[in-house]
């Protein structure tokens, strides 16, 4: 049985959000599965050390247009796939499973209009519908080694409390400025022993000075040099994360630990409501309901909300 499933969706985030349905497919045919996904979703990264995944095709800009479409096709031809699940409602993918004579082809229902939908609801819908058994919307990131060796942890001590400050953002308007989690981690080290992992990105070198002017360097250490597969072990570590909805976020959430996100301008309910360890601060006027990708509600996030959440979860 070879079982290919398509995920195009860009974020981090999304591809941990699908992880349980991943597993499911896998785990109903009991054969790891054939991935295909955007390279920023960092699939590779992700899955690199899950069983469920026997290989991961990356969906490149080569695949495009409609030399795309015959390209694409001839490459999942070529494998011999039995089924193929498509987690979107795309006639493109439609047409390319079909050329490629996939005998079992399963995907949303086709639709050219743009629908609101709360994402891990409708991909738990769908994928319960199919294999006719109930699934859990908890993901669970599976990696086998862990990351001892990184010398700021030689120095941490039973009674520190490891937070993950998630500063990046895939946009300006969904990163909280760096000044507020700065004030943050003074105001957190007052009530508890605290040491500080920065989830940043490459690009976010200005965001890390900022904390080496205001922190000293034996308390915080920065992620931005680590690759996806590299810092997970690393995160596992963690009692906590606060910080924006970003990819770091969800990884956080998929590794058990208690998170607090910070939804200023993307759908709460939609990025959150699949995981119990997810808590929520929005923009001052807003709800879990009503916040989009149109928020830009960044300068209403309450300071005191969130140190009160902050500080709830880290105490409990």
């Amino acid at each position: 049985m070879k079982v290919l499933v398509i995920q195009q969706r860009y974020g981090i985030g999304d591809m941990v959000i699908f992880t349980p349905y991943l597993h499911a497919i896998s785990k109903k045919y009991e054969t790891p599965i054939t991935l295909l996904a955007k390279e920023s979703s960092k699939a590779k990264d992700l899955f690199a050390e899950d069983d469920h995944f026997r290989e991961i095709i990356t969906l490149d800009k080569s695949k495009d247009g409609f030399f795309g479409i015959i390209k694409l096709a001839n490459e999942i031809r070529s494998r011999n796939f039995d089924k193929i699940f498509i987690f979107n409602n795309s006639l493109r993918y439609k047409i390319i499973a079909k050329i490629a004579r996939v005998k079992e082809i399963h995907q949303y229902e086709i639709s050219f209009l743009k629908r609101k939908d709360i994402m891990f609801r409708t991909a738990k819908n769908f994928t319960e519908k199919i294999l006719n058994k109930g699934i859990s919307s908890q993901p669970n990131l599976i990696f086998k080694n862990s990351n001892d060796t990184n010398n700021f942890f030689k120095k941490i001590n039973r009674d520190n409390k490891i937070i993950v400050l998630g500063v990046s953002a895939s946009g300006p308007t969904k990163r909280w400025d760096a000044e507020n989690y700065i004030k943050l981690t003074k105001s957190l080290s007052k009530i508890a022993n605290c040491k500080f992992l920065i989830a940043a990105g490459p690009k976010d070198n200005e965001i890390i000075d900022k904390f080496k002017e205001s922190i000293s360097n034996e308390d915080f250490l920065s992620l931005a040099d680590f690759k996806i597969r590299e810092v997970i072990p690393i995160l596992k570590k963690a009692d906590m994360y606060v910080g924006n909805d970003t990819g770091f976020l969800h990884i956080c959430a998929a590794l058990d630990i208690k998170c607090l996100g910070l939804f200023m301008d993307s759908p709460a309910k939609s990025y959150s409501a699949y995981s119990d360890n997810i808590n929520v601060t929005v923009p001052d006027g807003e709800t879990i309901e009503s916040t989009t990708h149109k928020t830009q509600g960044k300068d209403k996030i309450s300071f005191d909300d969130v140190l009160m959440k902050a500080k709830k979860i880290l105490l409990n």
